[in-house]
């Protein structure tokens, strides 16, 4: 495995690494695999569950670039007409133009798309719109107990998810990325949600990945 590129950021140190021979990129923070390349699908089911559970789509909030499989699914869905990313790192953005645009299909170039660099908890307590998205998809960890760092922890409490819940449109759709299933986050979406559901994704070793889905009344 090859280090491309070393980073210390204000939240500790990011790494991204290359497989060459299996042609796969990975991003590491401090010490801890984040997120990779070698598959994508549930994070593309993280869009589109999101985008086919509510009402016919316009604006899109993503909370997390990664390595671009979820805004890659965003831009490929023509009614969109609005899609804002949330990315705290600036060095994940320069990763993505730099060395994962492949992985997007170069979709940062999308006029419809507009990053924002900035932490999410902070973004939505200070700054987000009320009322404005009919979908957000979050995945900016592996999952509410797993956080990259421990100030995420406040997205995935009541006062966090009503905050996310704010910026939905009436019938709008979150759905929340996580590398294992979390019942006591699903218990906590239960009561600020409606029809919350769970959609498990296998995958090669270890638990499912797990993609959950809750729709903000009307």
């Amino acid at each position: 495995m090859e280090t491309i590129e070393r980073r210390d950021t204000p939240r500790g140190e990011l790494v991204l690494r290359r497989d060459e021979q299996a042609d796969r990129y990975e991003i590491i923070s401090n010490g801890t695999f984040l997120m990779d390349t070698s598959d994508g699908r549930s994070e593309r089911l993280l869009v589109t569950e999101a985008l086919a559970a509510g009402e016919p789509p316009r604006r899109l909030l993503i909370g997390g670039l990664g390595v671009g499989f979820s805004l890659a699914q965003a831009v490929a869905d023509e009614r969109l007409t609005e899609i804002t990313v949330l990315e705290r790192e600036p060095v994940v953005v320069e990763w993505q133009r730099a060395h994962l645009s492949r992985f997007s299909g170069d979709a940062l170039a999308d006029p419809r798309v507009t990053v924002v660099v900035d932490d999410l908890v902070r973004w939505l307590h200070a700054e987000a719109p009320a009322d404005r998205y009919d979908a957000v998809c979050l995945d900016i960890d592996n999952g509410p107990q797993w956080t990259v760092v421990p100030g995420n922890a406040a997205l995935y409490d009541v006062a966090g998810l009503t905050a996310v819940r704010a910026t939905l449109a009436p019938g709008g759709t979150l759905a929340v990325w996580s590398a294992a299933a979390v019942p006591a986050f699903e218990a906590t979406l239960g009561g600020l949600f409606h029809d919350v559901r769970v959609l498990p994704v296998e995958v090669s070793r270890g638990e499912p990945d797990v993609v959950y889905l809750a729709r903000r009344g009307r």
